[in-house]
């Protein structure tokens, strides 16, 4: 009878603790939780991280990961799991220590209600209301008032300006951490509202006002088929929010505890947040790095700041230093009367608007004239883009934080002297139509003069090509320097950084040279690959590599840093990845025990990303040509990032598929069509992907993989067992098969019909992560190639002339991963 009772006690307080309400009378312990109506959001305590202190916080209940969207006892962790959650008469939350009953956190309701509860909306909202009142508007309290380092759908950031409540964001010191951290992110009131984000006191970086569509900063924010996003601007608020088209879709915006603005999306299949928009930080973005009445512009790295015209650097020995923070002055005083005049500046990031002056409702023409009639006028702009643009927007001081926009830049007219105007190119003061016909003449004599220079060039050099390799340090130094946004490092930074490449800061050595950890000034960590001298990376592969990577961006692709091209140096300077590479781990039986399934799906899918990026969604198509486990590497949070593109090779246009003569990569990876015909596609790296997945699941080498029953590779073993239904067998003994059965077995058929021997068998990467993701029925694989150890004989070795080189001959994988 006492144990009938118990267990209807019980299951009485699960059922209560899984309801999204809290009443009077109602508490919600450590290892309970309240979830909302739509099962999207959980209240509850956590540990973050290594951390041992409790929160109370909401999290994602179906993410595994346990995503935190929102935390109440921020600066004051409990110790112990004696914390628990109640709803007070008066209509307040009081988290309290029950060892103590001291109070932790409240949220310190102002009035009171009748019958107060604490709902968990689903929209994340946790709020405190009447019972009987569903009304937003007369919430007492809301979670959504309190933003941490997460917005999501429908929350504001900004400021009620009635009750004098802030909006914004502030990052959490650390992942392990969730007190406020060095970042914030909010709406700047003054003068034109913009969006700014600060570390600390100091302004990081400025998005800008709104225009209308967007931050002016922000050319990157477009209309799309995820989300809409507003700004509001009343006499009670100030906010800007966003909204999901559709409601089944997870979104949310994330400040990180190192300064990253990003936005992801839920992807469902594979369980991931997927990272759809990041606010990229390059040098342009800081702060008034050019100083007053100068503009940055990228492209023009390193020397990316310039006066604007009409002004001179105030300090002229700083600005040849690249020191720009002195800016610009005027060349000429303005005379405050109506012969100054305005220079117009397209397409740009406008100055910061914390000093200026903005009325939505006057034309342009009337913009100039109110700051032509005040003296301290020193520019203005349209506040609105819309419509062909409307409304002004004025500024009264120095002009700060201006930068050239590739794309959704905003016209702004700066104020100068008369003087000034005159002393302008007079071709800028031709018509239109001169410009038509000058514009038009010089393009048909410079193609005139292209064309004969093409044919004197050609005959000149038909019959005397010459290898300039030797001489590339000297000419093109500089023109690596114009052509990359990268930076370039001094030799001495770098073997300062490394300690003079000492032996302690070797991280390994590959066929292209050592690899080396080292530290900056500042204290950030670089990895430095060194190109031998005799290596096997020549010239080529090393400008190969600096191109490709400077073009390409993605959060699964190692990032490069910059270059040194000094002397006879040849170095890459890439992020240091402090958790080495994947082969670090999967192949060693006590370290692959810290990659349980959870993790190795996580990796799978992160270079299943990379790849798709490579393949079809960066600018430009790429054929890795070596992907294997030493060259995927692993960032703190053991997230995949693909590296060593020495050996890839970009297709343009409609190009499917190339040829060589000289067959590179890594045997036991390549591809049967590009071992013996020198063929590759995108579908050699399927079959590099292909050899990864199953190398992951099983923990073995696919190389020198040995069984006592057969001779048969691990491709040719997982197909053995494959069509003797025992795939089981090929997975490593020490992940949980139990639990994740149907994901590891998947993930098999998908490697499987990624190896197949024909090209045209493999799925394309966009289908192979849909495989990865979905629970759809898979086609059924053929065989592998190369399913035998040794299947090429030795007369078709020969008539190929071709050599498959080993890992040290050929490829720059580290002997000690990074």
């Amino acid at each position: 009878m006492i144990i009938m009772i118990y267990s209807f006690l019980f299951s009485f307080i699960r059922i209560t603790t899984t309801l999204d309400t809290i009443t009077l009378g109602q508490s919600i312990n450590d290892g309970e939780t309240v979830v909302s109506a739509g099962e999207v959001y959980e209240l509850g305590f956590f540990h973050p991280g290594k951390s041992s202190g409790r929160y109370l916080g909401i999290w994602y209940k179906n993410d595994g990961e346990k995503s935190v969207a929102w935390v109440a006892n921020r600066n004051t962790p409990i110790s112990d799991s004696s914390g628990f959650l109640s709803i007070n008469v008066q209509g307040s939350l009081v988290l309290r220590k029950n060892s103590t009953n001291e109070i932790v956190w409240s949220s310190n309701a102002s009035t009171t209600l009748q019958n107060p509860v604490a709902v968990l909306l689903e929209s994340g909202n946790l709020v405190v209301k009447d019972e009987n009142d569903n009304n937003p508007d007369n919430f007492l309290w809301q979670s959504f008032d309190y933003p941490c380092d997460t917005l999501l759908p429908d929350m504001k950031l900004g400021k009620n300006l009635v009750t004098g409540l802030d909006w914004s964001l502030s990052s959490w010191k650390s992942k392990d951490d969730p007190a406020p951290g060095g970042f914030t992110v909010k709406i700047d009131l003054r003068g034109s509202p913009q969006l700014i984000v600060r570390n600390g006191t100091e302004i990081h970086h400025r998005s800008g006002s709104w225009n209308g569509l967007r931050f002016t900063g922000t050319p990157q924010l477009e209309p799309n088929s995820i989300y809409t996003y507003d700004f509001v601007s009343t006499e009670k608020e100030v906010f800007y929010t966003f909204d999901i088209r559709n409601r089944t879709v997870l979104s949310r915006m994330v400040v990180s505890p190192s300064g990253y603005v990003q936005r992801f999306i839920w992807n469902d299949p594979t369980k991931s947040w997927l990272s759809i928009s990041t606010v990229t930080l390059d040098r342009c973005e800081n702060y008034d790095l050019c100083g007053s009445y100068a503009s940055c512009n990228i492209n023009k790295y390193p020397v990316v700041c310039e006066c604007l015209k009409g002004f001179t650097p105030k300090s002229l020995g700083e600005w040849e230093n690249l020191n720009w923070t002195e800016g610009c002055v005027r060349k000429a005083s303005l005379n405050c009367n109506h012969s100054d005049g305005f220079l117009k500046y397209e397409a740009v990031k406008l100055p910061d608007t914390s000093h200026s002056w903005v009325d939505n409702n006057i034309s342009l023409a009337k913009c100039e004239k109110l700051c032509l009639n005040n003296c301290s006028c020193t520019a203005y702009a349209n506040s609105d883009v819309r419509k062909g643009g409307t409304g002004c927007l004025l500024w009264f001081s120095h002009l700060l934080d201006i930068r050239k926009l590739a794309v959704n830049g905003q016209d702004l007219y700066v104020r100068v002297a008369a003087s000034e105007i005159d002393n302008i190119d007079p071709m800028t003061q031709l018509s239109e139509k001169k410009w038509v016909i000058i514009i038009v003449t010089c393009v048909i004599s410079a193609m005139v003069v292209l064309v004969l220079g093409c044919i004197i060039f050609m005959r000149k050099r038909k019959y005397c090509i010459q290898d300039n390799s030797r001489d590339m340090n000297k000419n093109n130094e500089e023109s690596e320097k114009d052509d990359m946004e990268l930076l370039i490092y001094d030799l001495q930074t770098i073997a300062d950084a490394t300690d003079n490449f000492a032996h302690k800061n070797k991280l390994g050595e590959g066929g292209f040279g050592p690899v080396y950890k080292g530290t900056l000034m500042e204290g950030q960590e670089i990895a430095i690959k060194r190109l031998s001298k005799c290596s096997g990376q020549g010239i080529d592969e090393f400008k190969n590599e600096v191109i490709l990577m400077a073009k390409l961006q993605h959060r699964n692709l190692v990032k490069l840093l910059g270059c040194c091209t000094q002397r006879d140096e040849r170095m890459l300077i890439y992020e240091y990845m402090p958790n080495k590479s994947l082969d670090y781990f999967i192949f060693d039986k006590t370290r692959r025990e810290l990659l349980d399934w959870g993790k190795r799906i996580q990796i799978i899918g992160g270079i299943a990303r990379g790849l798709l990026y490579l393949h079809q969604d960066s600018r430009l198509r790429i054929i890795h040509r070596d992907l294997k486990v030493s060259n995927v590497l692993l960032d703190n949070e053991m997230n995949p990032k693909i590296s060593d593109f020495g050996l890839a090779k970009i297709f343009r246009g409609d190009q499917t598929r190339g040829e060589t003569n000289r067959v590179v990569g890594t045997y036991g990876y390549i591809s049967p069509e590009y071992a013996v015909h020198g063929i590759f596609s995108v579908k050699s790296d399927i079959f590099s992907f292909g050899v990864l997945v199953l190398e992951m699941v099983s923990g073995k080498r696919n190389r020198g993989f040995c069984h006592t029953d057969h001779s048969h590779n691990l491709l040719g073993h997982a197909w053995k067992l494959w069509n003797e239904e025992r795939a089981v067998e090929l997975i490593d003994e020490q992940l949980d098969y139990s639990s994740n059965s149907s994901e590891i077995l998947r993930c098999i058929h998908v490697g499987l019909l990624c190896v197949q021997q024909g090209p045209e068998d493999r799925p394309n990467m966009s289908t192979v992560a849909l495989m990865l993701g979905g629970e759809g029925s898979l086609p059924r694989p053929r065989q592998p190639g190369f399913f035998i150890e040794r299947n090429l004989t030795e007369s078709e070795s020969q008539s190929s002339k071709r050599q498959l080189s080993s890992t040290n001959e050929i490829t720059n994988s580290l002997l000690e991963p990074r």
